[in-house]
């Protein structure tokens, strides 16, 4: 029935914020719960294709380390253009140009993950698998101390106990395998500090990444353009190979857009705790597939991890209102 010119007007036309103020509060408090769960289901993508990737660079372990990440750069550009151009994102990359900041940011995170792609294929290829899987266990202890002393994310005492034995966990490996030490904390430390670079910069996943690709991409081609100058197979010794190198591109984009999309949905130190995934997968093919040796600085180092993350885990489940609040993005 509708309201006559002599009847009073509906209260909720007069006064707006009398409208559905629990709808409003619901509707607000869904929004940032889905986020969450999208960039859980997110994360999980990325470190489980992240860990099975070591069979991947084991297949083309007869191209040289710097060509293979050069081969990632140059097949990853036109990927990634292909799908700015499905999901209309350009106007994020244009945008992101307009802003000197931004385009600083994302200068530091090309270097960054550039050198965390180098350092990683040779963990692979050089059969240092192991050292590669310790990095990144000690990746998600590396994002919590940068969670606590950069975004200022509180912890509790048992997250700091679970640092404290991650670290004696590398003192038992630095005293009895140091030669491989060096590349477990470079991965760790680059990727971490990526990914808090990632997660402040106010651009888009897809559109941050095809940035970095492009910055990186001159110095992939003129290496490439050496090694054909050279006379040198930088598309492999065999055809296998080189299929696999123009797959690069989509084995290098997908993890990464999904990690960067996680990031942006979640708190730095739960993201940090999905990543054991990746190792634990990296970790089985290395032991399993490769018959890599497993040594008592190993099993010192990674039993000191493994029982950090779980405290971690636990610290989380005791405390609800901080397992819902770390759900939740910031």
């Amino acid at each position: 029935m509708q309201p006559t010119q002599d009847s009073p007007a509906p209260l909720t036309s007069r006064f707006p914020r009398l409208r559905s103020p629990r709808m409003n509060a619901t509707d607000a408090h869904r929004k940032p719960r889905k986020d969450a769960q999208a960039g859980f289901w997110f994360g999980i993508g990325a470190y489980g294709v992240w860990g099975i990737l070591p069979i991947y660079f084991k297949a083309i372990a007869d191209v040289g380390p710097v060509e293979i990440v050069a081969h990632r750069v140059l097949w990853s550009v036109p990927f990634l253009a292909l799908l700015l151009l499905v999901m209309r994102g350009m106007g994020g990359v244009r945008s992101a140009f307009r802003k000197p900041k931004v385009i600083g940011f994302l200068c530091v995170t090309a270097l960054l993950i550039a050198i965390n792609w180098l350092l990683y294929v040779f963990a692979v290829t050089s059969g240092h698998i192991l050292a590669g899987s310790l990095g990144y266990y000690l990746n998600p202890l590396v994002n919590v101390l940068l969670g606590r002393l950069v975004l200022k994310e509180r912890l509790t005492k048992l997250q700091w106990v679970a640092v404290a034995i991650a670290g004696a966990g590398i003192c038992a490996l630095a005293v009895q395998a140091l030669g491989q030490l060096w590349i477990s904390l470079a991965l760790a430390v680059s990727f971490a500090t990526y990914g808090l670079l990632r997660k402040v910069a106010p651009v888009d996943a897809v559109a941050g990444l095809a940035i970095e690709t492009t910055l990186l991409l001159p110095a992939a081609l003129l290496w490439l353009g050496f090694g054909i100058a050279r006379g040198g197979p930088v598309f492999g010794p065999s055809p296998s190979d080189t299929l696999l190198l123009l797959l690069a591109g989509i084995a290098t984009t997908v993890p990464l857009i999904l990690f960067t999309a996680a990031a942006r949905r979640l708190r730095y130190s739960t993201l940090g705790m999905l990543q054991f995934i990746a190792p634990t997968l990296q970790f089985l093919c290395a032991v399993g597939l490769y018959d890599e040796p497993f040594t008592v600085a190993h099993a010192a180092a990674f039993g000191g991890i493994w029982l950090a993350l779980a405290i971690y885990v636990l610290a989380i489940i005791r405390a609800p209102k901080a397992a819902s609040s770390a759900m939740t993005p910031e």
